[in-house]
């Protein structure tokens, strides 16, 4: 009934590029250099990094608000794991309460 249709390549058409002829070429050997010694890289002058008292309370107190605030988001996510296992348990309960109640009568 339904026999399944094969695709037939066509020829290419147009114009293909014959293959790059690759020319042998000779080496000639020449006197080995040395590298020229180099000299050492001078130490890249980096400022110091002084910290004001101010700063350093202001660093402290960045550093406690973010320690705050990650742990509220942790708190809170454990409070709603621990809310939704208990209406869980409380909805598998009534759940075989009631199926019970049914084979009894």
């Amino acid at each position: 009934m339904i026999r399944p249709k094969i695709p037939v390549n066509p020829t290419p058409t147009g114009y293909t590029m014959p293959p790059a002829v690759i020319q042998p070429t000779s080496i000639t050997p020449g006197a080995p250099t040395l590298p020229a010694p180099m000299a050492p890289a001078p130490a890249p002058a980096r400022p110091t990094v002084q910290l004001t008292p101010g700063a350093v309370i202001a660093v402290a107190g960045m550093g406690t608000a973010v320690v705050l605030v990650v742990g509220a988001v942790l708190v809170s996510m454990l409070l709603a794991v621990a809310i939704t296992g208990a209406s869980v348990a409380v909805c598998a309960l009534v759940i075989r309460s009631i199926l019970s109640t049914d084979t009894r009568r």
